[in-house]
């Protein structure tokens, strides 16, 4: 039913129309700012999809792939990509040990499919292939997580060769000197070998660091971006492409209701739909349009449209800062500016292993802004519950400002494969505030069970009727718990081919995780608490890397 008066408990609100102000929209694009494909709103279409982010543009691509002759509307309640894929770190990491084997698996086929989808058609987003550092601040966490690594190396020997631990080495707890290496893959050139230490690594201060070498940083609207356009040029070029792709921007879906067509009614793209299937009409402050299938690419935001996912994935606000580097002066004047390597993670306090979550890149140079994100735990109930993203926090603002010096050595010259200290205390890098060129917030969806949701939603959380031909229907694909990037796109060819069918043969390309299909079980064994759930009791999340433990 169309949403009116207040929200329930737990359901989110539309996309704001003042959201703070994100880097990766400093430059954008002028074909999809306040564009309409048609100046009128639709009535009708084969699929219509709501959200314009890395979900909804893959989901209308693999529609497009599969289905050329298809009528394929998008509502985007703000401009394209405006959502939490425009406003996230520029991380596109693979879980490989902190996840199932299977898991790790899927999302390694997500990272490998974009990478090679970004260099196969020059996609001008800055793509670049990376090790990431995941450094650990907790001693007892960095335990439990070379356990896992262990384990993994035991039972997952193709996963584990992706990862390597770096431990603190002999007698360091007495002299501060020394770093060590666990299970560095035997193919390591020995500089990359050398640079493997904790000093090496920039965080000499850690109780340890795994890397991955399956990691990259972008510029995350510019892929959207490119894929968008990429839609719309094809529209109407050949006869195979009889149908269209129709974008109508700052048109935010307002509500949803379903009803049986009439026996005269047929999909205006050639696909057929029968007096048993629904019609799904979604509503706009501009009018409705109607079509037999509907996925919502609304993450954080899905409760607005169906208040029965309202416990079910939780907005939760981050924020993010692009600060510059510390000015400094090179040895000479033909010293490279600094260049810290790696994307990374930054886990764990000394006295509390999920105090902190934090995350970096680095933007080429010029101007090589460091995109630093996380300090939630600064923010007024975590942020837990909040879907406006139209201001910051400044607890959180003044964290990201001043932190990441006290944890990443950000000196200029190459950092030593030793380290420096003594006394029994870890040795540390310089705390120095850095200034912001851009700060913002972003809203991620917090699945309670923490896997996305993908598939037809059952008539008990507010779908059709369950009997329906098995292809037609309200469809979700959402909830990524701050970790969309590695899982998106896949997951959204998954739904494709759910609402169509995979007739492709490539099926093995996809393989979702059942954790990841939507079910009445999955639905009922999280609301339980069978899983470990992502929102406690007390409706605080556990930290982005809680499932470590």
């Amino acid at each position: 039913m169309p949403q009116t008066g207040e929200l329930l408990d737990g359901q989110s609100g539309l996309p704001v129309d003042n959201p703070t102000k994100s880097y990766w929209h400093r430059e954008p694009s002028e074909k999809l700012l306040d564009h309409r494909t048609t100046k009128e709103l639709p009535r009708s279409a084969d699929v219509v999809i709501v959200g314009s982010g890395i979900t909804g543009s893959f989901a209308a691509h693999f529609l497009k792939e599969k289905r050329p002759d298809l009528n394929v509307v998008m509502l985007e309640a703000r401009e394209a990509c405006w959502g939490a894929t425009g406003r996230n770190g520029g991380h596109c990491q693979p879980a490989i040990y902190a996840a199932q084997a299977h898991i790790a698996s899927f999302e390694l086929r997500n990272f490998a499919y974009l990478k090679a989808l970004v260099e196969d058609l020059s996609i001008p987003c800055d793509w670049r292939s990376t090790s990431g550092v995941h450094a650990f601040y907790s001693a007892p966490l960095f335990a439990e997580v070379r356990r896992v690594v262990d384990d993994l190396a035991g039972a997952y020997p193709d996963l584990a060769a992706n990862v390597a631990v770096v431990t603190r080495g002999e007698g360091e707890g007495e002299s501060g000197k020394g770093d060590g290496l666990a299970g560095t893959p035997a193919y390591l050139l020995e500089g990359e070998r050398r640079e493997l230490t904790l000093g090496g690594l920039r965080v000499p201060g850690a109780e340890g660091a795994v890397v991955q070498w399956n990691a990259a940083s972008l510029w995350p609207y510019k892929l959207v971006a490119f894929v968008l356009e990429r839609l719309l040029a094809a529209n109407g070029a050949g006869a195979e492409a009889a149908g269209s792709f129709n974008l109508q921007t700052n048109t935010p879906a307002t509500g949803l209701s379903a009803a049986s067509p009439p026996a005269s009614l047929s999909s205006p793209g050639g696909s057929s739909s029968t007096t048993a299937s629904p019609v799904w009409t979604v509503h706009t402050p501009r009018g409705t349009v109607s079509a037999p299938r509907v996925l919502l690419a609304t993450n954080a935001y899905t409760s607005h449209l169906l208040p029965s996912f309202a416990d079910l994935i939780v907005p939760t606000r981050g924020q993010v800062s692009a600060l510059k580097p510390p000015e400094q002066q090179p040895a000479a004047p033909s010293d490279p500016p600094l260049d810290i390597g790696h994307t990374y993670y930054i886990v764990g306090e000394p006295d509390n292993a999920m105090e902190r979550d934090d995350y970096l890149v680095q933007r080429p140079p010029p101007p090589a802004e460091l995109v630093f994100g996380g300090g939630r735990r600064h923010a007024k109930g975590r942020g837990v519950g909040v879907w406006d993203d139209g201001s910051v926090d400044e607890p959180v603002a003044w964290y990201l400002r001043g932190e990441l010096g006290s944890v990443l050595d950000l000196s200029l010259h190459s950092p030593s494969s030793k380290t420096e200290g003594g006394g029994g205390s870890h040795p540390t890098v310089k705390k120095q505030d850095l200034e912001p060129t851009y700060e913002w917030t972003g809203i991620m969806g917090y699945s309670r069970d923490g896997h996305p949701f993908v598939g037809r939603v059952p008539s008990s959380l507010g779908g059709g009727p369950d009997d329906d031909d098995a292809d037609v229907g309200l469809y979700v694909c959402a909830g990524y718990t701050g970790h969309g990037m590695p899982n998106a796109v896949l997951s959204a060819k998954a739904a494709v081919d759910m609402m169509y069918g995979d007739g492709d043969g490539d099926g093995a390309e996809v393989d979702l995780p059942p954790e990841y299909e939507l079910t009445e079980q999955r639905v009922a064994a999280a609301r339980r608490g069978d899983e470990v759930a992502v929102v406690d009791s007390k409706g605080t999340l556990y930290a982005d890397f809680g499932h470590l433990l």
